[in-house]
């Protein structure tokens, strides 16, 4: 999401800039496109402060999980960090964060920039602060794709019995039980680790993740299945916020705009090549047909009805109207 209405950053010189520390810990590798969008946010700060701030990534889950990074922030002892947006619904107040996830939601990355730069993202955004977070923008996880090392998936019934680890959401869990699935809930760092050791027989993730993490190497089958498209939150601990100066807070939220739109290309061009990148590596690829997809949505429709309601149903056709308007504009 791109904040807006902030004026021309001062130079640093004249600017009330002072040294200052941001760790930025993220469970993906350093060189996925959410690692490399991090850099470019260290490089942007440290141009724009002279190196009076300097930001240091801590990559694959050495700071913690998700849950425990997002836990970190609110505590003040880390200033940074990306979830996926699931992480934030256990935390009160911040369910609807939830409908972002629904199965099925988006039919395109370009509706979802829509829906997240506009109001109902910025409504999303203003409830973090009293939850001890700062949001800085959404950034791309992008559509998930189901892998495993069982069979290949062609139709809605070849889920059916596949131990899946998938995020630690109840929304994830209920999608994939609904499918016949086993859904097993694990963090992301010990992913690679229980699809070697078959623990699980596959996972569900972006195909970004599936290059970037080397899945590859340990899964035999993916299918395109666009069944929930996924966003990160580009957050600050509030804590670390309110400590910065007006000038220093102007200076990280343009960095973070501009890492925003860097992530969003970064990750659409990678996303690009990474179907070929893994047929290269020997993994099997399926594409559902049309129909497949309808009958996945059918399938699905109940877990959406229930969690419109946990979420909030008010806020629910909020996103939809929005998401309407969006696609008539289109038109």
């Amino acid at each position: 999401m791109v904040l807006a209405g902030i004026m021309a950053a001062s130079p640093a010189g004249a600017a009330d800039i002072k040294e200052r520390n941001i760790k930025v810990g993220i469970g993906l590798s350093a060189d996925h496109p959410q690692g490399q969008a991090v850099a470019k946010f260290a490089e942007l700060v440290g141009q724009r402060s002279d190196g009076k701030i300097k930001v240091k990534l801590y990559a694959g889950g050495l700071l913690g999980n998700d849950v425990s990074m997002v836990s970190s922030l609110q505590g003040g002892t880390q200033e940074m960090t990306i979830p996926d947006t699931s992480t934030l619904v256990g935390i009160a107040g911040l369910k609807e964060f939830g409908l972002i996830n629904l199965p099925f939601l988006f039919n395109s990355s370009s509706e979802a920039d829509a829906l997240l730069d506009g109001p109902f993202g910025r409504k999303l955004m203003a409830k973090l602060p009293e939850k001890g977070l700062i949001g800085l923008g959404f950034w791309e996880n992008g559509f998930r794709q189901i892998s495993n090392n069982r069979r290949p998936i062609t139709k809605a019934e070849d889920i059916d019995g596949l131990k899946l680890r998938v995020i630690q959401n109840p929304l994830f869990i209920d999608t994939f039980k609904t499918l016949g699935a086993n859904a097993l809930p694990m963090p992301f760092p010990e992913v690679y680790t229980a699809l070697e050791t078959g623990t699980v027989d596959g996972q569900e993730n972006p195909m970004a993740t599936l290059v970037a993490s080397k899945f590859y190497e340990v899964q035999k089958h993916t299918v395109v299945s666009n069944h929930i498209y996924s966003v990160w939150a580009f957050l600050m601990s509030k804590k670390f916020w309110d400590k910065l100066t007006p000038d220093e807070q102007q200076l990280l939220t343009e960095a973070a705009n501009e890492a925003t739109a860097f992530e969003r290309q970064t990750i659409r061009a990678f996303d690009a090549t990474a179907l070929e990148e893994i047929k290269s590596k020997g993994v099997e690829v399926t594409i559902l047909s049309d129909e497949e997809t309808a009958k996945l949505r059918e399938l699905t429709k109940p877990v959406s009805d229930k969690f419109v309601q946990e979420f909030g149903a008010e806020g629910a056709r909020e996103m939809q109207a929005e998401l309407e308007k969006i696609r008539a504009a289109k038109n």
